[in-house]
């Protein structure tokens, strides 16, 4: 298969009741345990990468790493570009062939966000990629990006509905009490709002910051509207713990083909976990 865009594929898990998963990746180990993972369990599934993956692997290795994972596997993938805050940059991604952007223009007044979001979307079209925007801003980091608590705000369901009415944005990423990073306590999620908006809006949703809020909030989310789950954190998490473990057994290693695949197996447990809990499994076909 080729690498496709989020917009059919957030539209059939909108119908369905079900959310795809969205997973950041770094490197050719987290895309091949992301993809492998969701082929074994036949779900569709998003590669997330922020500016700063996109720095550090460099667009070009990121995006041929992407295809032939694509390629092998015969499930939907959509390659996403995440927390992009530089329309020019985005563009210029677009033109070189990633199928799926965010733009975030969140941290800016409502009619400047507006603008920004209409512009990126407008660029989109001519070569067949979906946006996705936010509205509100949770706080935390994600990336280089961060957001003070005391600068985080939440999404007001009719500034929703304007917000897609005048941008025409393939999806939208709410604030809903959710934040980037890890939690300090277990986070207080407002269901009425994210309920508030779905009533508004045909557009799928997008539930940013969902390492670490319980498993049972999330699967709400899910039947409120939350067609896109982002998952990061918890990720490395994995991935970095069975890599010190190896390295802490085996002081001497030197070669990455034995000291990764701990990490990898780490992070293949997670990334199984969270397929289920977004009902995604089954939803798609498997690797040839």
């Amino acid at each position: 298969m080729i690498l496709i865009n989020t917009k059919q594929l957030l539209k059939a898990a909108r119908a369905g009741r079900y959310a795809v998963p969205a997973f950041n990746i770094h490197n050719l180990e987290t895309i091949q345990v992301v993809v492998e993972t969701a082929a074994e369990l036949k779900s569709p599934v998003i590669l997330a990468a922020t500016p700063g993956t996109v720095k550090y692997a460099g667009p070009e290795y990121l995006l041929a790493m992407a295809q032939a994972a694509s390629k092998r596997c015969q499930i939907p993938i959509a390659l996403h570009l995440d927390h992009f805050e530089a329309p020019q940059r985005l563009k210029e991604l677009m033109a070189m062939g990633y199928p799926s952007v965010m733009i975030d223009a969140s941290h800016s007044p409502l009619a400047e966000n507006i603008a920004t979001v209409k512009d990126i979307v407008a660029f989109a079209r001519q070569y067949d990629v979906s946006v996705e925007a936010e509205l509100g801003r949770l706080g935390g980091q994600e990336d280089d990006l961060v957001v003070d608590e005391k600068d985080a705000f939440l999404t007001d369901p009719a500034e929703a509905e304007e917000f897609v009415s005048q941008t025409g944005v393939d999806s939208l990423a709410v604030a809903i009490g959710t934040a980037h990073g890890l939690y300090k306590a277990e986070p207080k999620l407002d269901f009425q709002r994210l309920e508030a908006i779905n009533q508004r809006l045909d557009t799928p949703l997008v539930l940013h910051g969902a390492s670490g809020v319980p498993e049972a909030d999330v699967k709400k989310t899910i039947t409120l509207g939350i067609t896109k789950v982002n998952i990061a954190t918890e990720l490395k998490i994995a991935f970095a713990d069975g890599l010190k473990e190896y390295l802490a057994a085996n002081p001497g290693a030197n070669d990455p083909r034995h000291y990764m695949p701990p990490g990898m197996q780490q992070m293949q447990q997670v990334v199984a976990d969270k397929i289920r809990m977004c009902g995604s499994v089954g939803k798609a076909g498997g690797c040839t």
